[in-house]
């Protein structure tokens, strides 16, 4: 039951340089049923998300990291932390097309990130968009859960879930 996530795969010559050395290490998609997922978390991720898709069973977004390279904003930055805002549209447009690119391709599509934690109305977003998973802080669980049935009893994205 182990996933293997491969983070900053900018290119798909780099996800297929990736998927190659796995393989001759004996770790082959698949293959006794190893899936492997890749960090979306890079404007090219989601621009190419139908190729990258093809190429991995799942993704995960990294929203910290999408924000921040969508609207060139490092968070850390005490002069720039308040520009960083994963809920900015240009952001939730990113999000949404990812999930809409593969959905179509069966790739499983997740969020780690601070965004619900901190925002749980996020949570209401995400499973609208059609979100499988989000990772959220042990302390905000039991309010981004309830956001999360209370969304998907509004009628959101029905294979959604939260948690």
């Amino acid at each position: 039951n182990v996933v293997i996530m491969i983070p900053f795969c900018r290119t798909l010559e780099e996800a297929d340089r990736v998927l190659e050395a796995l393989g001759e290490n004996d770790l082959r998609r698949g293959e006794h049923g190893l899936q492997v997922y890749m960090m979306c978390e890079i404007p090219s991720n989601v621009i190419l998300a139908r190729e990258f898709a093809r190429r991995f069973d799942g993704f995960s977004i990294g929203s910290n990291d999408l924000t921040q390279l969508t609207l060139g904003v490092v968070r850390d930055s005490a002069r720039l932390a308040k520009l960083f805002d994963e809920r900015n549209d240009a952001v939730k447009q990113l999000i949404r097309q990812v999930i809409a690119d593969t959905r179509p391709l069966q790739c499983k599509v997740g969020l780690c990130g601070q965004a619900p934690s901190d925002y749980p109305d996020f949570a209401d977003f995400l499973v609208e968009a059609g979100i499988d998973s989000m990772s959220v802080n042990p302390d905000s669980f039991i309010v981004v859960k309830q956001h999360v049935q209370a969304a998907e009893a509004r009628g959101g994205d029905q294979t959604a879930s939260g948690g």
